[in-house]
């Protein structure tokens, strides 16, 4: 396996990388963006300035390299989601910013972070039926791709970790005790269990607001380490995806799983509070700038390798890897 070391100090260097889209137009690929914590503000205008820079640059990546979906990993509306499917947050902070015209076809895969749980999140669930991008049909579900003209399939495993593993308050610690209803958490954790072992996917990806890794404000979930890292290794998953601290960081196990974290949809900060906690070689990539930026990751899939970009708003990319199609 390639040996890949971003350190923080070159990231200067890594920001004035010309975006290029690194996988010829000719081959065959499923492509799509991951987007999180992206979710405005509960006062006018109710969205912020990070997140209207991001809202941009997704809908100026999509007009030139396309997209077949978004993925959404969480926190979609800050700070206490939303109350019901009419509410007013839905057009203010989701249909009003990300309304540039090549954004408009796309469909938004959907998960629930720790704000939107503190609202309605049926709510969420239900305007599925009301806006033909918003696809949320679950708490958690799975969503399954081919690669166009290829037999290739990408899975997605789309998680509610907070069910699984309990709300948190990003101002008292940020780390979640315990599932509200362990009975929902143990039905969520068989439903996993279930769909990586039936799993013949050459790639196969599983989705959640909390992350497994991170050396940020909130660090490694416990929870989830306990009982979704071993399966992730057990069942050979390809990347695990997630948001929740307000930053962007691509981490790497000693297996070969990517963890993607994407949380820098609408704040960004620079903590590394949990570095220690993280073991050694993992981190690959870490931004945290304070600046007003925003950031996304967009992915390639073709039947060779996934490649991930980094992106920053203003079209610079961060940082890009690759990953292989699992071993069967």
């Amino acid at each position: 396996m390639e040996k890949l070391v971003v350190l923080w100090t070159l990231l200067p260097c890594i920001n004035m990388m010309t975006l290029s889209n690194p996988i010829k137009d000719s081959t065959p690929s499923l492509r799509f963006a991951v987007i999180g914590d992206w979710g405005g503000l509960p006062l006018p205008p109710y969205y912020t300035k990070q997140e209207t820079l991001v809202a941009a640059e997704l809908a100026n990546t999509v007009s030139k390299w396309g997209a077949d979906f978004i993925v959404s990993v969480g926190d979609n509306f800050y700070y206490d989601g939303v109350q019901d499917v009419e509410d007013y947050r839905f057009q203010k902070t989701f249909e009003n910013v990300f309304d540039a015209e090549s954004l408009l076809p796309i469909p938004w895969y959907v998960v629930g972070g720790n704000h939107d749980h503190k609202g309605n999140i049926t709510a969420q669930i239900a305007y599925s039926n009301v806006s033909s991008r918003w696809k949320f049909p679950h708490l958690y579900y799975d969503q399954s791709f081919n690669i166009p003209n290829t037999n290739v399939s990408v899975k997605l495993l789309m998680l509610d970790t907070i069910t699984l593993c309990g709300n948190s308050d990003d101002f008292l610690g940020g780390q979640p005790l315990e599932a509200a209803n362990p009975r929902l958490a143990e039905e969520q954790l068989d439903w996993l269990m279930e769909k990586l072992q039936s799993s013949k996917d050459e790639y196969l990806l599983v989705v959640g607001h909390y992350p497994v890794w991170s050396i940020a404000e909130h660090g490694p979930t416990t929870c989830l380490l306990h009982h979704v890292e071993p399966l992730l290794k057990k069942y050979n998953v390809t990347a695990y995806l997630s948001g929740h601290d307000h930053n962007m960081q691509y981490l790497q196990d000693d297996s070969g799983i990517g963890y993607v974290l994407s949380g820098a949809g609408n704040f960004l900060e620079s903590s590394r509070k949990h570095e220690e906690s993280v073991p050694e070689g993992y981190l690959r990539f870490f931004l945290g700038d304070m600046e007003p930026a925003g950031s996304f990751v967009y992915m390639q899939v073709t039947p060779k390798e996934m490649n991930i970009t980094y992106i920053q708003s203003g079209g610079k990319s961060l940082f890009q890897t690759t990953l292989r199609p699992r071993n069967l």
